[in-house]
């Protein structure tokens, strides 16, 4: 904890914080005292904090300790840990798009269709193999690019899952898990009023109040040209986007696997590349 809060004091000078630099001034950074008044504590309590005694830290008081100190994300929970504070993760608006390196690494992916969801379902970023598998010509006529208002708002007969009635409770379980973390977020709850509305079978599962994790799972979807496909979705964390990840469905068995590459042999054929 000493050594920790002491390297973050010393980079941060009086002019960042506003303060004159005053005469004969031999401290790095900032002076103890006045990392204690900018944060709202006591002097002799934060010198008591940053020796590592056994005090009492509020997460109030560590949080303005970390204002002050201008800490990025990594080291706030950093101080939590020193300090022996549970630490409550700080939920940020839900991503609206990706950068080109995520695209790039879920393009490397085909065949094997991928696609960025945040934990509202929103389709950030797509493949050309997911796009071949999960209708998103029907997303973009919809006008919401969400999973979730594509698979509850197109007539069922056009529905990609097979198993949609098994499916479906369990997507809308996953997103409970979520919307935990969101509960009065304008943004989430325009979200759930507005697919209610849309369809009263979401509102009907959103209604049972059932809560499931996401995790790896077996689904089958239904495509034209192909017939039925068996692939096991993956779901894997982006760094610096917590509230995003990367889904990848692979073949389950050797006729999906076939199908799958015929379906990319169908988009070749129909595009040229």
């Amino acid at each position: 904890m000493a050594a920790f809060l002491r390297s973050r004091r010393a980079r941060v000078t009086p002019a960042d914080v506003g303060m004159p630099p005053g005469p004969r001034r031999r401290t790095p950074g900032l002076r103890r005292e006045e990392v204690a008044q900018l944060s709202g504590v006591g002097v002799t309590w934060y010198t008591w904090l940053e020796q590592g005694r056994p005090i009492n830290a509020s997460a109030q008081v560590l949080d303005a300790v970390a204002r002050t100190l201008r800490l990025d994300r990594a080291e706030h929970e950093h101080l939590y840990h020193l300090a022996e504070v549970p630490y409550a993760v700080r939920h940020e608006a839900a991503a609206e798009a990706v950068g080109p390196e995520i695209q790039g690494i879920i393009d490397a992916l085909d065949p094997h269709p991928a696609v960025v969801y945040n934990t509202r379902y929103d389709i950030l970023a797509t493949n050309p193999a997911y796009r071949d598998l999960f209708m998103v010509p029907e997303t973009e006529a919809i006008g919401v690019p969400n999973v979730l208002w594509t698979l509850f708002v197109v007539p069922r007969c056009d529905c990609p899952l097979v198993f949609r009635d098994t499916e479906l409770p369990v997507m809308v379980a996953t997103l409970r898990g979520a919307y935990g973390r969101h509960v009065g977020e304008p943004a989430w709850e325009e979200f759930i009023r507005g697919l209610s509305l849309a369809s009263p079978e979401f509102a009907d599962l959103w209604a049972s109040g059932n809560v499931i994790p996401p995790g790896p799972r077996v689904k089958t979807f239904r495509h034209t040209a192909v017939g039925e496909l068996r692939m096991t979705s993956v779901s894997l964390s982006i760094n610096g986007m917590p509230e995003c990840r990367i889904v990848v469905y692979t073949p389950d068995d050797e006729e999906t696997r076939r199908g799958t590459a015929r379906l990319r042999e169908l988009r070749h054929a129909e595009t040229g590349r």
